[in-house]
């Protein structure tokens, strides 16, 4: 993210900066005298869908993730915090967000505000069905719920393991007291053993897959 546009995240979280002037705000990131140059920054936060902008309501402020967009209330603005396979534990810390899905709420299974996106990479569970006939393809947005960590056999979960994220099948394997992280594709991968001792963590249950788009 730009320098400039950082600055401005940050201090729309902490000012209504719909009641300045763009003059105003300039000075208050030390651009004094630069007024188009902060609102080309904000139009980039908005495209990013970091921020609620409207110059004429005087409406400039931070989304809240997984919130309703209470500009356009049919949509939903959800975090984008990587890429399953390729990111460390702290992928999923909110100051690690890459960027927000905004999302008809007709789409997802629910509104809460726990709900973020990854990115899946590759195909290790292109079989395995998160809603009736949708599964996990490379490039997918796979929707997690955060607040569902504690785990049942059968859940498809997000964990995190040696500080890498990845999609699987969680299984309980009680008869030798162990967990089994299991792809489900069509193709070979081995299973991961995991001791209920280990550290490893769940980052949430897998709820829903927005498919990529196909472009003719």
């Amino acid at each position: 993210m730009h320098d400039t546009q950082a600055r401005l995240l940050t201090l729309a979280k902490v000012q209504d900066l719909g009641k300045v002037s763009l003059r105003q705000i300039a000075k208050f990131i030390n651009a004094e005298g630069k007024p188009q140059v902060v609102k080309y920054h904000l139009r980039e936060l908005e495209k990013r869908g970091l921020i609620q902008l409207n110059f004429e309501k005087g409406v400039i402020k931070p989304v809240k993730k997984g919130l309703l967009d209470k500009t356009r209330s049919l949509f939903c603005s959800l975090p984008i915090v990587g890429a399953a396979n390729c990111g460390p534990a702290t992928v999923f810390a909110d100051e690690r967000i890459e960027g927000y899905l905004k999302v008809s709420t007709k789409l997802l299974p629910h509104r809460k505000n726990t709900l973020y996106v990854l990115v899946a990479e590759g195909n290790s569970m292109n079989l395995a069905e998160v809603q009736k006939g949708i599964t996990i393809e490379d490039g997918d947005f796979v929707v997690v719920d955060s607040s569902q960590r504690n785990s049942k056999d059968g859940d498809i979960v997000v964990a995190v393991i040696d500080r890498m994220a990845t999609i699987k099948r969680y299984r309980e394997d009680k008869k030798n007291e162990r967990i089994v992280l299991e792809a489900e594709s069509t193709h070979k991968y081995h299973p991961i053993f995991i001791h209920e001792g280990d550290d490893f963590a769940i980052s949430g249950k897998v709820v829903d897959v927005i498919k990529k788009p196909i472009l003719n």
